[in-house]
């Protein structure tokens, strides 16, 4: 099992029950002591759980802390800005182009966007499913998986898989925090490892992340912001760290 995977597990482990002995993880994952140690200090790093002795619990208390809320009760947050974020990731896209879009409000409204235009969109989300799925002009690939109803997407090894077969032009990656370090964090552990085949899938990935994203919410380390070529904001989003980004050779587009 992989770092990541054994991270997931962690997680979803400390959200069910708040918190875990060390031993309990142990036996979960079926890894040695220093091997536990080892994944609970980098994930006490990352700010995902807090170690005690003997085990952890999860950061910011009580699993309910970091309940999801389902799709339809965030779609419509904050939807002018989304939209306009939306539009300027689009009018990164030139025709031809095959472009992964992961799940998540604002990327379901990029496909608003790219309705009618000669591309191909590789998706594992429901709702982008359901934008372009009458569009005769689209080419549209959805992933395969296991349907979490609640954000209307597709998880899990088969999605994993199939991404692994993807050699995307452009990719559009979602996410909950962008942190002072740099960090790129999301807070659904069973999305985290799609989002990140997601950024090994495509020879471009665009973060898309308004300015309340800074440094926003979430506990698991997608991938750092040197990993993304080009960073699709709004007005209001942390100088320094979109400072820190482009003196780093990155790219910033503003909405």
């Amino acid at each position: 099992m992989l770092a990541h995977q054994r991270d997931e597990k962690i997680l979803d482990r400390l959200r069910e029950t708040g918190s875990a002995s060390a031993q309990d993880l142990m036996a979960l994952l079926n890894v040695s002591g220093p091997t536990i140690r080892r994944d609970l200090e980098r994930l006490e790093q990352e700010g995902a759980l807090q170690r005690v002795h003997g085990g952890a619990y999860l950061a910011g208390g009580a699993p309910e802390a970091v309940a999801e809320q389902p799709f339809g009760a965030v779609v419509d947050q904050n939807a002018s800005v989304k939209d306009a974020v939306a539009a300027a990731a689009a009018a990164l896209v030139t025709d031809g182009q095959v472009v992964l879009l992961d799940i998540g409000t604002t990327t379901m409204r990029i496909a608003h966007h790219l309705r009618g235009r000669k591309v191909t969109v590789i998706t594992s989300s429901l709702a982008i499913l359901d934008v372009l799925r009458n569009d005769d002009v689209v080419d549209l690939v959805l992933l395969g998986g296991a349907v979490r109803r609640n954000y209307q997407t597709l998880v899990g090894p088969l999605t994993e898989d199939a991404l692994a077969s993807i050699s995307a032009d452009i990719a559009f990656l979602s996410c909950t925090g962008v942190r002072s370090d740099g960090a790129v964090v999301d807070d659904i552990s069973r999305e985290a490892s799609v989002k990140r085949a997601i950024v090994s899938a495509a020879n471009q990935v665009v973060l898309v992340a308004p300015a309340n994203k800074f440094p926003g919410t979430g506990s698991l380390k997608i991938c750092a912001l040197s990993e993304i070529d080009v960073l699709v904001t709004s007005s209001g989003a942390v100088e320094a760290t979109l400072a820190q980004y482009t003196e780093a050779g990155g790219r910033v587009v503003f909405a």
